[in-house]
């Protein structure tokens, strides 16, 4: 069974960010995928700002990476960058710790202005991690994701059917890619 690791890199929560993490995250699971959610947030601040690689609070994040066939990282863009705690937990990753992953980047934003952000600002970064199959990015700005009373989203349809999009490829790839590996490690 496929396996996903659901990366949030917001600093606040409850965040449209997370929340739209969680969706996916949901939609995977019907589609019989594992998920795990970790968020970068509940790192201790001390151990990012350090640049504290050996840190126990890391083992967790290090290990479900590992065995992970694919990576979701979510984030809020401020100032047409991805945030700083993501961009300090990506720092203290293992070299190469991407490399035969899918990745999928989530980004959520207060204007359409900041979408090329991650295509300049977060792929780079992916990429010297070894990512080479990093997905479409989904970019949703705050009003296409409202938050309802019990704290669920209501995605606006246009968002809601390219996410739906998006995960099905991919679950797909993740798959394909989950079969492959158990291929290789049999021979």
């Amino acid at each position: 069974m496929a396996h996903i690791l659901a990366i949030a890199g917001s600093p606040s929560h409850p965040s449209r960010t997370y929340s739209l993490l969680e969706y996916a995250s949901k939609l995977l699971v019907q589609q019989g995928v594992t998920v795990d959610i970790i968020s970068v947030r509940d790192i201790p601040a001390e151990d990012l700002a350090y640049g504290r690689y050996d840190s126990p609070a890391l083992e967790k994040p290090k290990a479900l990476l590992e065995k992970a066939d694919g990576v979701i990282i979510a984030t809020p863009i401020y100032k047409a960058a991805y945030t700083g705690v993501l961009k300090a937990f990506l720092d203290l990753l293992p070299q190469k710790s991407l490399a035969g992953k899918v990745v999928l980047p989530l980004a959520t934003g207060g204007t359409i202005a900041h979408l090329l952000a991650i295509e300049y600002a977060l792929k780079p970064v992916l990429s010297e991690l070894g990512a080479r199959h990093i997905l479409s990015t989904i970019y949703s700005i705050d009003k296409q994701i409202q938050v309802q009373a019990d704290g669920s989203i209501q995605l606006d349809a246009e968002i809601a059917q390219r996410l739906q999009d998006v995960l099905s490829d991919f679950a797909k790839v993740i798959d394909i890619s989950a079969a492959t590996k158990e291929v290789a490690h049999a021979n």
